[in-house]
């Protein structure tokens, strides 16, 4: 392990336990006082647990305290903004642009576009980190407190987003998890704190870079997405989606997706540290591969791949195929300021563990969703079915690693080619395989 991951940015005090907590059951007091009446029974009970979820979080990782009173001071911030531009039943969101805190920073397409930058930014830091001379450069801890804003950004965008859909219509209002949009703004900032996470605790920050570089491709296709199909509008929910089911189904399912990728990242990083003295290329053509058919992905989604390949998506490819060519590159650099293969190997169980029983509990809860939205609990949709070949994929992983003991490269190979099938299910099968779950549309 590497002198610059001896010293990760350390959490706040204790002194943050009791104003933590009596913040927390303010909030929960106020939101309860102020939003009941549209409120069904559901989603009162969701907050009743919320509140004490929410304790139990910070002083599991007290760093989420510090997070969490700083998302809710903003967000209610943007809402005290928001209800000086009132047109009778809610906020006129037309007149965001004249108040400059809303168009520049707290307003949910601001926001969102400000975590997109700093997610940028921090990759480009963690990688800077490599360079340096010497262990302890400077450049990582940046990137690393860049990816804490950027959390907080995205965090504010998303609560911001769920106020200004109550402001359209009575009947629009939903929580936003609902479109590709909005699931990889979901993605982007569960999968960066999921990162943050083993950052403090494995005190590996050199396996951030690592992450980041997924977060950074789906801010990309967010932004193509945003820009190209306008598909940052705030839509009414299709009747299927209309269901408490989703504000338990969909979070809990992209705690597993972060979880994979993430593991699957980590599971890069162990390959360059194990082939940092490789001297073949011919060896190294494998991980170069599948570095670009993971880059390839989002083209080949495409209806039409051919007619894809703009220039947003070629400036993409060609960069991410730079990126993971450079990485190889300089593997012998990376591979030394990594940590040890063991600290690796560990991280991708642990990630895999985690993501495995999140998308078990999704995969249940989606069950019982569709018996309410289609009258069955399993139809063999391609959503479904694709789900469970994910499912089936890790459980042998964990399996293997259990019973059997795996290890090493053969770990580290299923993991990397495991974030292949968990891409394909969660994005290719919505644009490529028509069926019940195809909400999205490249």
């Amino acid at each position: 392990m590497s002198a610059s991951d001896d010293h990760p940015v350390g959490p706040p005090g204790a002194w943050l336990d009791l104003p933590f907590l009596v913040l927390v059951l303010m909030g929960g007091i106020y939101a309860f006082w102020r939003y009941h009446a549209a409120m069904d029974v559901y989603e009162k009970a969701m907050l009743v647990v919320a509140v004490p979820a929410l304790v139990a979080l910070g002083r599991f990782w007290s760093s989420l305290r510090v997070l969490g009173l700083a998302v809710g001071a903003a967000s209610l911030l943007a809402i005290a903004l928001y209800s000086r531009i009132g047109d009778g039943f809610g906020a006129d969101l037309s007149q965001t642009d004249h108040v400059f805190l809303l168009k520049y920073f707290l307003a949910s397409q601001s926001a969102i576009l400000w975590m997109g930058v700093l997610i940028f930014m921090s990759t480009t830091f963690y990688w800077l980190g490599f360079l340096g001379k010497v262990d302890g450069n400077p450049a990582q801890r940046i990137g690393s407190r860049l990816a804490w804003v950027a959390v907080f950004m995205a965090l504010v965008g998303t609560f911001v987003r769920w106020f200004e859909s109550h402001q359209m219509a009575p009947d629009v209002g939903h929580i936003p998890v609902s479109n590709l949009y909005e699931v990889f703004v979901l993605f982007c900032w569960l999968t960066t704190l999921l990162s943050l996470y083993h950052e403090q605790h494995a005190a590996a920050r050199s396996l951030s870079a690592f992450v980041m570089l997924i977060v950074s491709a789906a801010a990309g296709f967010l932004l193509w997405y945003a820009v190209e199909r306008g598909a940052n509008e705030i839509q009414p929910l299709v009747p299927a989606l209309q269901s408490w089911w989703m504000k338990l189904h969909v979070p809990a399912n992209f705690i597993g997706y972060g979880s994979f990728a993430l593991s699957a990242m980590v599971a890069f990083a162990f390959l360059v540290k194990r082939h940092s003295e490789t001297v073949s290329w011919r060896k190294l053509m494998p991980l170069f591969l599948l570095g670009t058919v993971l880059c390839l992905e989002p083209v080949v989604f495409r209806k039409d791949p051919i007619e894809a390949i703009g220039s947003f998506w070629a400036v993409y490819l060609g960069v991410a195929v730079i990126v993971v060519g450079g990485i190889l590159w300089a593997r012998r650099r990376i591979g030394a300021r990594l940590p040890t293969l063991e600290v690796l190997d560990d991280v991708i169980a642990r990630s895999i563990a985690v993501g495995f029983a999140f998308f078990t509990i999704a995969t249940i809860l989606g069950a019982f969703w569709a018996a309410e939205a289609w009258g069955g609990y399993w139809s063999w949709d391609p959503k479904e079915t694709w789900a469970l070949i994910v499912w089936f994929n890790y459980a042998a992983w964990l399996h293997m690693r259990l019973i059997n003991g795996m290890r090493g490269g053969v770990s580290a190979w299923w993991a990397l080619v495991g974030l292949v099938v968990t891409t394909f299910a969660f994005l290719g099968v919505n644009v490529l395989l028509s069926g019940l779950h195809s909400y999205g549309e490249l």
